[in-house]
């Protein structure tokens, strides 16, 4: 994998359509919560109003409100695509694989989200912030669950003797929190790196690093077998 090319769009199915939807209505809806993606993320689901949102959208707010009666259902939309999108990384982490190729993926993976889902990143961490008060039932069941399955995983490779013991609760929230930096701490990275090293490269850069960080500090002691 590398760091160039195009963001693409997240296409997430609807879960539980009872309508037969338009073009013209999904363009809509989907221009509104692109417009409540901007502002939830900059805002918080706290600090944004609708009226913020009409006028990002470009709408009126009854125009806006056929589509969405309320803030929560737009902020509820935007979550529901977040989590599906977010956990896909971990989804494809697998048991049968190389532990350093897929240790290397998986880092790679989540800097591409940073780098192409900045306000969805921002957007979640809002989110977690203010206690999770709209995903908490999704992080103690699907969520967890997932976790689980994958500190399964990671406890059979440091069984097995494939890499270095490790709690793999911690391994995967540092992950976590070292590459999702680069999308809610943006700004800061790019104002530290100054503006030579401050573009497209910084991901790049950061994978290599986080890359000799994590799979380096995973290999096996060969000394001690």
């Amino acid at each position: 994998m590398n760091f160039k090319g195009k963001r693409q769009p997240v296409t997430i199915p609807r879960a539980a359509k009872t309508l037969r939807r338009t073009r013209i209505q999904e363009e809509k809806e989907e221009q509104i919560l692109e417009a409540a993606l901007d502002v939830f993320s900059a805002s918080g689901f706290r600090g944004s109003t609708i009226d913020q949102i009409a006028e990002v959208a470009r709408m009126s707010k009854p125009n806006l409100l056929y589509y969405f009666r309320t803030k929560e259902a737009m902020h509820r939309a935007l979550i529901d695509r977040v989590l599906y999108t977010w956990l896909e990384p971990l989804r494809a982490f697998d048991a049968e694989g190389n532990p350093e190729e897929e240790i290397r993926s998986y880092i790679r993976r989540k800097l591409e989200m940073a780098r192409d889902f900045p306000r969805e990143s921002r957007l979640f961490a809002n989110e977690v912030l203010q206690g999770a008060p709209h995903i908490e039932d999704e992080l103690k069941g699907p969520l967890k669950e997932l976790v689980d399955e994958k500190a399964e995983v990671i406890r059979a490779w440091t069984k097995s003797g494939k890499i270095a013991k490790c709690d793999p609760y911690h391994l995967i929230f540092s992950i976590w929190s070292t590459t999702q930096h680069y999308a809610d701490f943006d700004v800061q990275v790019r104002a530290v790196l100054g503006q030579e090293h401050s573009g497209e490269g910084r991901f790049e850069d950061a994978a290599r690093f986080l890359e000799q960080l994590f799979i380096g500090g995973l290999r096996p002691d060969r000394s001690e077998s």
